[in-house]
C-alpha cells in the first residue's frame, strides 16, 4: 500500500469561510458520537452479516463507519483483495490495550475503546447509544482545501491526527476460501491511513490539507481521527469528523 504525502500547513487563525460548490456541505460529517471500526475479512463466513450491519451504520449523521481488512484470514484458501498486515496490527494493537491477547473478526471498535462482536446487531448499537466523543472537531471545505481545526482541552492528552483514506463501496467476487462462490459488495473500505499532524492539548491543532492530493475519481472519502497513543498502543479516540467525495 503506498502511503501519499500532504502538504500540511498551520493556520493563524480560524477563518469565516464559504463551503465551496453546491452540496459541499451535505459531504461533511461533523461531532460523530461514535467512530465503528470493523475488523473483517472476505475469508471469514461468519463476516457477511458485520459487513452488512456496517454498511447500514455509515447511513448514521451521528457515525463514522470505517472497515479494515484484517489479512490473517488469507492462509485459509483466499487473499483478502483488501487485507493488509497493518489493519491486523491496529486490530492485535487495540487488544493488548486492553490486556487481551485473542483477536477475531468480525469485530467492531467502538471509539477505539470498546470491542464487541460485529454480527451481534442489538450489542453494536447498545455500545453506540452509549458513545460519546470528548473533542468537536471542524472541518471545512474550501477553494480546493480541507481545513481542520480542533480546540484545546488541557483535560485530555495530546493525540496523533490520523487521516484516513476509504473507498465508500466495492464490488468483490470471492472464488475460494469460506466464502466461494459468493458476489460480495463491501462499504467504507479503508484503504491508507497516516499521521497528518499532532493535536496538542494546551494548544489545539488547525490543519490545511489540499484536495487536489487524493484521487476522487474512485469515490469514498477520508475520515480524521484525533487519536493519542499509550505505550505505542492506541488510546481512545477523542473526536473525528469525515468527508466524503
Amino acid at each position: 500500500m503506498t502511503a501519499r504525502r500532504f502538504s500540511i500547513a498551520s493556520l493563524g487563525a480560524l477563518l469565516s469561510l464559504t463551503l465551496a460548490g453546491p452540496g459541499v456541505a451535505d459531504s461533511l460529517r461533523l461531532n460523530p458520537k461514535a467512530v465503528v471500526e470493523l475488523f473483517t475479512s472476505q475469508g471469514c463466513s461468519s463476516c457477511p452479516p458485520a459487513d452488512a450491519l456496517l454498511t447500514s451504520l455509515a447511513e448514521r449523521d451521528d457515525v463514522v463507519a470505517l472497515a479494515y481488512h484484517v489479512d490473517y484470514w488469507d492462509y485459509i484458501g483466499w487473499e483478502d483483495t483488501f487485507g493488509d498486515k497493518g489493519f491486523s496490527d491496529r486490530q492485535r494493537g487495540y487488544a493488548k490495550s486492553w490486556g487481551s491477547s485473542r483477536i477475531f473478526t468480525p469485530q467492531m471498535v467502538i471509539n477505539g475503546a470498546e470491542g464487541v462482536v460485529g454480527s451481534k446487531r442489538d450489542d453494536v448499537h447498545d455500545a453506540i447509544a452509549s458513545a460519546q466523543l470528548p473533542l468537536n472537531v471542524s472541518l471545512l471545505a474550501h477553494n480546493g482545501m480541507l481545513k481542520l481545526v480542533v480546540p484545546a482541552d488541557a483535560a485530555l492528552d495530546d493525540a496523533s491526527i490520523w487521516l484516513v483514506r476509504y473507498l465508500d463501496r466495492a464490488d468483490v467476487v470471492i472464488e475460494k476460501g469460506e466464502n466461494a462462490g459468493k458476489s460480495m459488495v463491501y462499504t467504507q473500505v479503508v484503504i491508507d491511513r497516516q499521521i497528518v499532524g499532532v493535536w496538542e492539548s494546551e494548544t489545539g491543532a488547525e490543519v490545511k490539507l489540499p484536495l487536489e492530493q487524493f484521487d476522487i475519481s474512485s469515490g469514498g472519502g477520508m475520515a480524521i481521527l484525533i487519536q493519542p497513543e499509550r505505550n505505542g498502543l492506541p488510546g481512545p479516540i477523542l473526536g473525528a469528523a469525515a468527508y466524503s467525495f
